[in-house]
């Protein structure tokens, strides 16, 4: 029998790792029998493939190291008889064996009858999959208590990504918590289309310059809108004209050089999301709280969390949208699921990672349960998962279910997700 074109050799160390393969009538290509006491640890690094795993050959225990490989003629193709790492394995195990009598330092299992040849197939099915999701027919099978611990865990791998990135700030700025505060608050006020031009705004407008005239919002704006590349507009109203005098003098007093205001997005944005709209609440929110950190620190409720964000830009934006336009918003404000958003994905996961680096269990506690608190995000993704019948009850599960997509399903990573390998393991068990 052929080996499957489409058995990866991810596939035959799931296999191996979760036993699923038949466990009775094992022996190795020379007669032995073969008993699996356990499969062993599985190696992510350089080396055999699983190591202190305990193995009956024949008659004798063998407790070592474990290579696998599809074909048995790989051990040669990945010149393992060369690597001395690979001199004292004491099973190689192969979904085929193919090595026409050639010598192999340890014993050789081939498990090609002993595999399930309709998990072979759900497999294959995974990955070839169109859908939303690899396994949209099935995911909802899965039991709750189950999908539960997945986004649990995906939620951290979502912070730490964060975190990663917020710890480099924190070490730029020699722990002036104030600054990585200004910087994840901009980004996350770019929302997704203009998450990049936003911190590249606060990273060109230095925090401590601009906490020195944040006593003035036109000042304020002035420096924002400057560093944007918003103030070169034609026909520029009175409004727009004050501040390109303001900022034409801070640009030269400071040795400031704009943004190219071409890295803005603003097709397809409600203009009530507008670049100009965000920039002009971000202005206000830091002329009212100029220690935005210490009074995120001093909230003791969710419902004053909120309120801290519900905050109206300068008369100006009342009626207008973008600088020297006519037109009039909807609205001004940030709405409820605007300030939920930046909540959930900016500033409860900065409260964790300040209680991670204080060593404050309240902290990440306290940052955690408003998260449950906070109803689950409302956007395509969600609704998607809500097809295939995948309802968040509230925001950690949708931002569990929002890492998930983006770093497993798009990749089609089946073998890597808790939900994938429940199914692949459950198809395991025929013959």
């Amino acid at each position: 029998m052929p080996v499957n074109p489409l058995l990866p050799e991810e596939l035959l160390h799931f296999i191996w790792q979760h036993r699923l393969f038949r466990q009775q009538a094992l022996f190795t290509t020379n007669g032995d029998p073969v008993r699996v006491l356990c499969p062993g640890i599985y190696n992510h690094h350089d080396g055999p493939d699983f190591s202190h795993a305990s193995i009956h050959i024949g008659t004798t225990r063998w407790v070592g190291n474990v290579e696998l490989h599809v074909r048995s003629s790989d051990w040669y193709r990945h010149f393992h008889h060369h690597n001395p790492k690979y001199a004292n394995i004491i099973l190689h195990v192969v979904f085929l064996d193919d090595k026409e009598n050639k010598p192999f330092p340890a014993p050789c299992l081939e498990l090609q009858q002993h595999v399930s040849k309709l998990m072979l197939r759900h497999y294959s099915a995974l990955k070839n999959n169109a859908d939303f999701i690899p396994c949209a027919g099935l995911a909802s099978r899965v039991p709750p208590l189950h999908w539960m611990a997945w986004e649990e865990r995906l939620l951290a791998d979502r912070w730490e990504l964060k975190m990663e990135q917020w710890q480099q700030w924190l070490l730029q700025s020699r722990f002036n918590w104030d600054e990585v505060c200004y910087l994840v608050l901009a980004e996350a006020f770019g929302l997704s289309q203009n998450t990049a031009p936003m911190l590249q705004l606060a990273q060109s407008l230095p925090w401590k310059l601009l906490l020195r005239y944040r006593h003035d919002l036109v000042l304020t704006e002035a420096l924002l809108f400057g560093q944007a590349g918003m103030l070169a507009c034609d026909n520029p109203d009175a409004y727009t004209q004050e501040l390109q005098r303001q900022y034409t003098w801070l640009a030269h007093k400071h040795q400031l050089t704009p943004l190219p205001g071409s890295v803005w997005k603003w097709l397809r944005i409600r203009p009530s999301s507008f670049p100009a709209m965000r920039i002009a609440q971000l202005a206000t929110l830091l002329h009212h709280y100029p220690r935005l950190f210490a009074t995120l620190l001093d909230m003791t409720t969710l419902s004053g969390l909120q309120e801290i964000f519900f905050v109206a830009p300068s008369p100006y934006w009342q009626t207008h949208y973008r600088l020297s336009s006519s037109e009039k918003p909807a609205t001004a404000t940030i709405g409820k699921q605007g300030v939920n958003s930046i909540i959930i994905n900016a500033i409860l996961p900065l409260l964790f990672f300040y209680g991670k680096v204080c060593h404050s269990w309240y902290r990440r506690q306290l940052a955690l349960e408003w998260l449950l608190q906070l109803p689950a995000e409302d956007n395509k993704v969600m609704k998607e998962w809500k097809k295939i019948g995948i309802y968040p009850h509230n925001a950690l599960e949708s931002q569990g279910l929002l890492h998930l997509k983006k770093y497993y399903c798009n990749e089609k990573k089946c073998l890597q997700c808790a939900v994938g390998a429940r199914l692949m393991m459950k198809e395991g068990i025929a013959v």
